[in-house]
Formats: C-alpha cells, sequence, structure tokens
C-alpha cells in the first residue's frame, strides 16, 4: 500500500512513497535528472512543479500515480522468479549491483552487467528471452529495466525487493548484507 501524496507533500515522502518519481518526472517533464533541473528533499511537490514551468500539480501527481502502477507491472516476486527458474531455463538474470556486491553474493546463473553484456542484450532486439533485473534492494533496478525498455526491450522484468528479498524470502543461505554510506 502507498503512503497518499499531496501537493504539499516533500519530494522526499514523494521519492519514499513512489521510489520511480523521480525517473517519472524526468521522462514527462524533464525533472530531477540533472543539477540545473534537480530538486531538493525538502521541496513541496508544489513547488518543484511551480518552479518548473507553472506545471499543474494535479496533474504531475497523476503522472507520478500512473508511472508507479506501470513500474508494478514490471515486478515479479522473489518466490514467482523461482518458480519460474525452475520451468524455465531461458531466463536471463542481469545483476546491476557493484562488482563487489556480486562477487560477495549474487543468484546462481546471473551475469553482471558490463558494457559486453549490454550490447549481447541490446542486439538480441526484442529480446526472445526473459530478462530479469537484480538489484540489492529493489530500488536502481527498476531504472536499468526502464532502460532496457526504453530501447525496445519487451520481455523485461524486475526482482521486486531485490537480492534481499530473495534472500528473506526464497533462499536464506543468500547472505544479506548492508551498504554502509558516510
Amino acid at each position: 500500500m502507498t503512503t497518499a501524496i499531496t501537493p504539499d507533500s516533500t519530494m522526499r515522502e514523494v521519492l519514499a512513497a513512489y521510489p520511480g518519481a523521480q525517473r517519472a518526472l524526468f521522462r514527462r517533464y524533464h525533472v530531477g535528472g540533472c543539477s540545473s533541473c534537480g530538486f531538493r528533499p525538502d521541496e513541496t511537490l508544489a513547488q518543484v512543479s511551480e518552479r518548473n514551468g507553472g506545471l499543474a500539480v494535479a496533474e504531475v501527481l497523476e503522472h507520478i500515480q500512473a508511472s508507479h502502477e506501470e513500474d508494478a507491472k514490471v515486478l515479479i516476486e522473489p518466490s514467482a522468479l523461482a518458480a519460474w527458474l525452475k520451468e524455465d531455463e531461458s531466463v536471463r538474470l542481469l545483476d546491476v549491483r557493484s562488482r563487489e556486491e556480486f562477487e560477495a553474493v549474487h543468484l546462481e546463473g546471473s551475469i553482471l552487467l558490463s558494457q559486453a553484456v549490454m550490447q549481447e542484450i541490446m542486439a538480441e532486439g526484442t529480446n526472445s528471452r526473459p530478462l530479469v533485473i537484480i538489484d540489492h534492494q529493489g530500488k536502481q533496478g527498476l531504472d536499468a529495466a526502464a532502460y532496457f525498455m526504453g530501447h525496445g526491450l519487451r520481455n523485461v522484468r524486475c526482482l521486486r525487493g531485490g537480492i534481499d528479498a530473495w534472500s528473506r524470502e526464497v533462499d536464506p543461505r543468500v547472505r544479506r548484507y548492508a551498504i554502509e554510506t558516510k
């Protein structure tokens, strides 16, 4: 269940409720993708909308919510992925975490995203082979999925909750970890 946001919600609250909001705002309105169009976490949605050409805040909010619903269609539950992997050997697991994270722990059969891997996937066109994006906690995977889908790939999913959820819900032998930030 998503927390309700309003025009007076801070961008911190908007992003907590709708993790893909920044991608949605950038895609439609060119807001939040670079330093010239960025926003502060303490700015309200209404302030950001006003500062970016007087956007209709109700329309912006509707777009964020619609994008969130589209994101949800791309997500696959860990248990559903586990079942799918047992049924279909063609499923490709693409890990978008850092090399260090991947080397520390990864799902069996997954491959680490690299330039060469990306070129191989893109060369397939619409990717008849299913592609499932894996990240740490399900926060960056949707960005990678959106990138591939934006380049014409249609058979792309993203592991809900990332490798962390896989460890909690499917295979506790997959070690969990936390990344320290300074």
